[in-house]
């Protein structure tokens, strides 16, 4: 049995009571509400606190910016590629091997030392891990970014990711 093979056996439930619709059923007139006061009227909009000045309007703003188009790098060091063994690195090879997500930017970072020459492709290097590589005899490839332009910003500050 799975969980969308479930149902309550027949006669358990019940329709809800349809309220408001004059004196030919339950419910007419008040349709349960009582008489007058805040209650019986219309919907009390959200975060009303009774005349109290709301929370959402106690809190201070936030200041400062979002850039929109900020570009996340996903962090590996040096140490985590000589661990794989391998002297081509890539970002397939990083997804692979559990470095990286699909379609995340690869950033090498330098902690960690080199004793093998690698080939290393990545989106980004830092200057201490690509003259770590170099040294070592390796290679570096900055591969392009997924986008050839960014979007002209619209809207506020956090849409356009």
């Amino acid at each position: 049995m799975k969980l969308h093979e479930l149902s309550s056996p027949a006669g358990t439930t019940h329709r809800k009571r349809i309220l408001g619709r004059g004196i030919g059923g339950k419910g007419g007139k008040t349709a349960g509400r009582g008489t007058k006061g805040q209650k019986a009227r219309r919907q009390i909009p959200a975060g009303f606190e009774g005349g109290q000045l709301p929370l959402m309007q106690r809190i201070p703003k936030l200041k400062g910016f979002t850039n929109p188009f900020r570009v996340e790098y996903t962090p590996v060091n040096l140490d985590a590629i000589a661990a794989l063994g391998l002297s081509d690195i890539t970002p397939e090879v990083l997804v692979a091997n559990g470095l990286l997500r699909k379609k995340d930017l690869v950033k090498v970072l330098g902690r960690g030392t080199l004793s093998a020459k690698l080939t290393v492709s990545a989106h980004g290097f830092s200057a201490s891990a690509k003259a770590a590589i170099e040294a070592a005899g390796g290679s570096v490839t900055i591969l392009d970014k997924p986008w050839s332009v960014r979007p002209p910003a619209s809207g506020n500050q956090h849409q356009n990711r």
